[in-house]
């Protein structure tokens, strides 16, 4: 497994200044933020698609600095009842699945979206119990008539264009926000429907990360390195929701963090060898919000962290239990001249 970046985290540098840093940190992999949430700042599929002799600077960048792109991210809401926000979220992905296809990638991150409860709304609705029975019948409606339809179409304009892998990130607020709902959305529109998971929005739901790689095995086509601190005290005073925003973590009862500052090396060794088991091994993206650590002091952190937790050889020729297996026994039985 490779080592990656979410480039949101330089967002004030060029693409190659940024990619300077990244390289000496000795990371591996960039996923780049290519619209919405994510911003333009490295990487504006428009402009590349419309320009070769941008997108050539663009592909030479990566390679002088040694670098690959894991995945290009847009974190919009394609299904908003906001038709400007609904147009530019879309238009975005769009323009990412293009470039992909430029770049010889088979990859893209963004949410499911939320809609709104009506065809008349104009904010998102996110759905979170079935009772009073307005709900249910608003949570039906969401998927059946907005979720559904949009994504069947766009796995389509996906598969078109050679992108096989579509991560959504589960994150309360999107209709995709657990491993339920995502197989739900994946058994109907296809398996290019995949996850980019972050443990953080797992472990803030309370759910148990080993029990979510095994449910979804197959299905893990990006991960987020990022980790989350839950304040208990808070948690049994006013449970899990919060309305504190970001900015005053202290009024929260829980807060992202940089990956090892919210849980230690055994949590996450569990966790890479159950991604290791489950068949993936692809990148592990750092992701850059965290509450008491600065960027430049919180890279260099979690890299070093990251190696600590990743085994360096994934597939190791020789154990010591090798010889219980069929195929070892009769190699031992071989060597003995017992055949």
């Amino acid at each position: 497994m490779k080592i990656g970046v979410y480039s949101n985290a330089f967002r004030e540098y060029s693409l190659e200044e940024a990619l300077g840093k990244i390289q000496e940190a000795g990371i591996e992999m960039v996923e780049l933020g290519c619209g919405e949430e994510s911003g333009f700042a490295h990487c504006n599929p428009e402009e590349l698609l419309e320009d070769e002799d941008k997108l050539k600077k663009f592909k030479d960048l990566f390679r002088q600095y040694n670098l690959h792109i894991s995945a290009l991210s847009c974190h919009g809401n394609p299904v908003s009842p906001d038709k400007a926000v609904r147009e530019l979220s879309v238009n975005s992905m769009k323009n990412a699945v293009l470039l992909a296809e430029k770049l010889g990638l088979e990859q893209i991150n963004c949410f499911s979206g939320c809609p709104g409860d009506c065809e008349e709304a104009t904010l998102s609705n996110w759905i979170t119990v079935t009772w009073p029975m307005d709900y249910a019948e608003t949570y039906r409606w969401q998927w059946e008539e907005k979720l559904i339809p949009f994504w069947k179409e766009f796995v389509e304009f996906a598969r078109l264009h050679g992108v096989k892998k579509i991560a959504l990130e589960l994150h309360p607020g999107q209709c995709c926000y657990n491993p339920q709902t995502l197989k739900r959305l994946r058994g109907i529109c296809g398996e290019e429907i995949g996850v980019n998971l972050d443990f953080s929005h797992l472990l803030w739901q309370r759910m148990d990360p080993i029990l979510v790689i095994r449910e979804l095995e197959g299905m893990i086509y990006h991960m987020h390195a990022k980790d989350l601190d839950i304040d208990f005290w808070k948690v049994r005073e006013n449970g899990l929701i919060n309305t504190a925003y970001f900015d005053e973590p202290r009024k929260r009862s829980w807060n992202f963090r940089s990956i090892g500052y919210g849980h230690g090396s055994e949590f996450w060794k569990s966790i890479f060898a159950e991604l290791h088991r489950t068949g993936y091994d692809y990148v592990a993206s750092i992701e850059m919000e965290c509450e008491i650590l600065s960027i430049p002091d919180a890279l260099p952190r979690s890299v070093a962290f990251l190696k600590e937790c990743i085994p360096a050889d994934r597939n190791p020729k020789e154990q010591s239990w090798q010889h219980k297996t069929r195929e070892g026994r009769l190699r031992r039985f071989r060597e003995y001249g017992l055949e």
